[in-house]
């Protein structure tokens, strides 16, 4: 049944990411009427919210964008610094959500940044301990219960990090619609490129909790 369910969730979180690719690469071949980069989109909605000490730099890859609270940086991808198409001010807008919800004080992304200690910290470890603890589950079952609290923290973080992420396109497209970045003709397209990047992270958060389901029934089923 876990073989089955783990098979699935793979098959989904690939059409999810070849969604996400197609989409991204779609919408990077629709230019914003006004011109606006993915810089300058970052940069306008940073002042129109009264964000001045957030730097928007460039980041080498794709689909790298990311904010960094705690150097305060908008870190967007190669294909979105310096591109005028609807994707990129989608994406960069998105991230700078992130910024406000910073400088907003939003609780869902306080507590995924109090958790990131925690979740680097699990991560290093954890696979090492869930191995040793199913190896020995007869004769040290604490072991793996060890793992699986470690495995729950990186669960928690995934689910914790599903409203910051919504969160922040809604202000996107909010902002985006109201500064007249997108219009009527394109802001559907805007809202579907966020909405296919969301679905990752669904996937991911759905993932790592029947990863955990799995280990949790080992450690139950230990005397079977």
């Amino acid at each position: 049944m876990y073989l089955i369910l783990f098979i699935g969730i793979a098959i989904i979180s690939y059409l999810v990411q070849a969604n996400l690719k197609n989409k991204f690469e779609k919408y990077s071949k629709m230019p914003l009427a006004n011109g606006m980069t993915g810089r300058d989109v970052a940069i306008k909605m940073l002042q129109d919210n009264g964000i001045y000490d957030v730097k928007v730099i460039s980041t080498s890859g794709m689909l790298t964008d990311h904010y960094n609270p705690a150097n305060k940086t908008v870190n967007l991808s190669e294909g979105v610094y310096g591109s005028n198409s609807v994707a990129a001010a989608a994406v960069a807008a998105h991230e700078c959500g992130h910024a406000l919800q910073h400088a907003r004080a939003y609780a869902p992304l306080k507590m995924r940044s109090a958790l990131v200690p925690v979740v680097q910290f699990s991560s290093s470890i954890m696979s090492w301990v869930l191995l040793a603890g199913i190896l020995m589950i007869q004769s040290m079952p604490q072991i793996l219960l060890a793992g699986i609290v470690l495995f729950a923290a990186t669960t928690l973080f995934s689910f914790i990090t599903l409203p910051v992420e919504i969160n922040a396109s809604k202000r996107a497209l909010a902002w985006m619609s109201n500064a007249g970045i997108t219009n009527v003709f394109n802001h559907k397209a805007a809202e579907d490129a966020l909405k296919s990047a969301a679905y990752t992270y669904v996937v991911a958060a759905l993932s790592s909790l029947a990863t955990l389901i799995y280990y949790v029934s080992i450690y139950m089923g230990r005397r079977d």
